[in-house]
């Protein structure tokens, strides 16, 4: 038997029955000795039984013609005739000089970027208050979700590291909460309105969780931790060197501080 601690991933897989039977073993002990896992997981395993029992009768079903990829294909290039491409590509050509210009019509803020007119300073549309509402949002989305909270999950830590670094453009280290008493569930990529940004998910015994955001900042590009409080949603939000996190979960505000510190340490060692 290994000495391998048992993450969300494995809980996952032991679920869908693909774990290797020596690490099924290990999973099954565990959950022996944790009876809030072992409810956790039992509740799993039945929205699986009743998903596939729901949706068995759809996995057999031939596709539909109007759903055939290359039939869509040909029907859309026998209606866009010649002329129709023409005008097509005008539009576009004439779409993006008009762009063009506009942008330089545009105020521009003091560190040099174009900015709306619906904020004089950038600080309300653009600094922590938005990363913190960005947040709490995806919070509230993907922490309840008990089916695919995350997009890759913890197994494949390094190569999330790579994938967001890649798409955020800067180092992004996933964030150890072991010691704090989380372990790392997975994360994903999110679409704010300022740009990507990384979202790092974690749980704990209970199945209490936690999500990290983090994205690089156009204004406030260094900031003192402040606490967050968003209806049922709290946390701490902060900058150091134009790269701004939040962490946000359910448990009161102060119990979140030193976990905020340690995902702070962790990431000025990038």
């Amino acid at each position: 038997m290994s000495n391998r601690p048992i993450t969300e991933d494995d809980i996952h897989a032991y679920v869908d029955q693909l774990l290797e039977p020596e690490r099924r073993g290990e999973v099954a002990a565990y959950l022996d000795a944790h009876s809030d896992v072992a409810r956790r997981v039992a509740g799993f395993s039945d929205q699986r039984a009743l998903l596939r029992n729901a949706l068995a009768p759809i996995a057999h079903e031939p596709l539909p013609p109007e759903l055939n990829l290359s039939r869509i294909i040909e029907g859309r290039r026998r209606r866009l005739s010649p002329w129709r491409a023409v005008a097509a590509v005008l539009l576009i050509g004439i779409g993006g000089i008009g762009g063009w210009i506009a942008r330089g019509a545009m105020p521009v803020s003091s560190n040099g970027l174009a900015t709306n007119g619906l904020a004089t300073n950038g600080l309300a549309t653009n600094g922590l208050a938005a990363l913190e509402q960005e947040a709490a949002d995806s919070f509230k989305v993907y922490a309840p979700d008990r089916i695919r909270p995350v997009e890759v999950r913890a197994s494949e830590g390094t190569q999330l590291e790579r994938w967001l670094s890649n798409r955020l453009r800067q180092p992004i280290k996933v964030p150890d909460l072991t010691t704090s008493g989380y372990r790392l569930m997975g994360g994903r990529l999110i679409a704010t309105s300022h740009g990507p940004a990384a979202m790092f998910m974690y749980d704990d015994d209970r199945g209490d969780r936690l999500v990290v955001l983090a994205r690089p900042m156009a204004v406030e590009l260094n900031a003192p931790m402040k606490p967050q409080s968003r209806s049922d949603v709290a946390g701490y939000s902060w900058a150091d060197g134009g790269m701004g996190y939040s962490l946000v979960g359910l448990p009161a505000t102060e119990s979140l501080r030193p976990i905020a510190n340690e995902v702070r340490k962790q990431a000025q060692t990038i």
